[in-house]
């Protein structure tokens, strides 16, 4: 059982150690509007190394870097017309573009796993903003959890699972959204959605005038973070699309829930996706430390963020129905 880590409630004088543990190669977890990010400085190789090392992550599983700004990310990577304009109307927020390297790209190799592609995103979280600019560095930062794990939206979620791996954990409480950024390839005039997050597909859809793409992923070889296929998962079974609670199962509802006596949480008693999207993971996490053995998911509809929760509920599943 990993020790207890350092929580500090995040103010300035916090924030600018966290900046110092940063500079000498150390993790510290901070909140963003997603979820809590497990953040090395992304020009240190062996930094970016502790990333895996403390999350047990497959290192072909490229990491996303925050910046400050869309001109922090001109200097490190290449930023066609259509990236610079999802930019402009999504950043900061829970955006991720996939573009390409620049040559005299200071980051670490390892933060993109061996690929010539860069996963960038600016966050819109005052504490993660205050961070990268006290730290002065681009922050390279997979969600703050065991890999394959579910991920985490309070710093109690970030001790509970990595311990003293982590330097320090910046508790700026319960994050905003609960679910991980949208993740989109940007590096021509197709843009394809590699992910689904925060930002629903519909959204940038209408704000650049042209479909996403949607192509097959490939579970052996992701080029952007969250597409390894089983990801997200409990210790317990995961029964998708339930419409009955058997013996021994938690439930994972959605709007009027089945009849149980056994453990259960709601995503969202009135059935709204946003809210949906803020509790998953905390209530993945609540109902797998019941000990149930099996967790049965009622169905939720696969639109607008229900795509994104569908998705991560899918990985959470493989091999575990």
């Amino acid at each position: 059982m990993p020790s207890e880590p350092v929580i500090a409630r995040a103010d300035e004088s916090s924030i600018a150690e966290a900046a110092r543990h940063l500079a000498a190669g150390r993790l510290v977890a901070f909140p963003t509007e997603t979820v809590y990010g497990l953040g090395a400085d992304a020009t240190q190789g062996e930094a970016v190394a502790r990333i895996y090392a403390a999350k047990g992550r497959p290192s072909f599983n490229p990491l996303i870097v925050h910046v400050l700004d869309l001109d922090a990310a001109g200097r490190l990577a290449v930023l066609p017309p259509l990236a610079r304009r999802l930019a402009e109307a999504f950043w900061p927020g829970p955006l991720t573009l996939v573009v390409d390297r620049r040559p005299d790209c200071p980051l670490s190799e390892l933060v993109s796993a061996g690929l010539d592609t860069l996963a960038l995103r600016a966050p819109d979280h005052p504490v993660a903003r205050a961070l990268l600019a006290a730290a002065g560095c681009p922050v390279a930062a997979p969600s703050a959890n065991r890999s394959g794990h579910v991920s985490s939206t309070r710093a109690e979620h970030v001790a509970d699972d990595l311990g003293d791996r982590v330097a320090m954990i910046l508790d700026g409480g319960p994050t905003a959204h609960g679910l991980e950024s949208t993740v989109l390839d940007a590096r021509t005039d197709r843009v394809v959605l590699l992910r689904p997050g925060a930002v629903p597909a519909e959204v940038i859809e209408a704000t650049l005038g042209l479909r996403l793409v949607r192509p097959a992923e490939d579970p052996c070889l992701p080029h952007s973070p969250g597409q390894l296929e089983s990801h997200y998962a409990p210790r317990a079974l995961v029964r998708l699309d339930a419409w009955d609670v058997r013996p021994g199962e938690a439930l994972l509802a959605f709007g009027t829930p089945l009849a149980t006596t056994g453990p259960m949480r709601n995503l969202s008693p009135g059935g709204d996706p946003i809210e949906a999207a803020a509790n998953l993971f905390a209530a993945l996490r609540a109902l797998d430390a019941t000990g149930a053995a099996s967790i049965a998911v009622m169905p939720i509809p696969d639109d607008g963020l229900g795509e994104a929760i569908n998705d991560r509920l899918r990985r959470a599943a493989v091999g575990r129905r």
